[in-house]
């Protein structure tokens, strides 16, 4: 049965908010990135343009710092921002360097190990692609959350076979 939060709008886009077009975002990665940010950034910049100490004081060593605290910034953010959307399409996949867009017939499998990180998806040409954004170090929230992405890859995922009668 289907609410009127599972259905798409007009445009083909799922409205925002719904429950079962929500992205699947980290939660431990998200709030680890966030406080690792404030204390390399912030203190890399708080000590690259306040230090006054015989080192201190070149701007060759400012400058450093400052780079450093946007370098920091920069990775941190990439890593803070994975996620993967899924929508009546297909699932969009943002790991921390490339973002891949697949169709749900490309996916054929779902796989949460015991020693995997995060999720592995099975592809139909053979390769396997990681999905950060489904992470084990979120416990219980990140299985539910690999449920809920196999139980859309089962739902959406199948392409009919044109050869079997009344296959969907």
């Amino acid at each position: 049965m289907s609410t009127a939060d599972d259905r798409d709008t007009p445009s083909g886009r799922p409205p925002a908010g719904t429950s079962r077009w929500r992205p699947f975002r980290p939660l431990w990665g998200q709030v680890s990135a966030w406080f690792v940010g404030v204390v390399t950034v912030g203190g890399s910049l708080f000590v690259g343009l306040v230090s006054d100490g015989p080192l201190g004081a070149l701007p060759a060593t400012k400058v450093s710092f400052v780079l450093f605290a946007a370098a920091a910034a920069v990775l941190l953010w990439r890593l803070g921002g994975v996620h993967a959307v899924p929508d009546a399409d297909g699932l969009t996949v943002r790991n921390v360097v490339r973002r891949r867009r697949l169709g749900w017939a490309e996916v054929v499998e779902v796989r949460l190990g015991p020693n995997d990180p995060w999720v592995r998806l099975d592809l139909a040409d053979g390769d396997t692609l990681a999905v950060m954004g489904v992470q084990r170090a979120d416990g219980e929230r990140g299985m539910a959350e690999a449920r809920r992405l196999r139980a859309l890859v089962i739902e959406l995922g199948e392409a009919p076979d044109p050869t079997v009668p009344g296959a969907h």
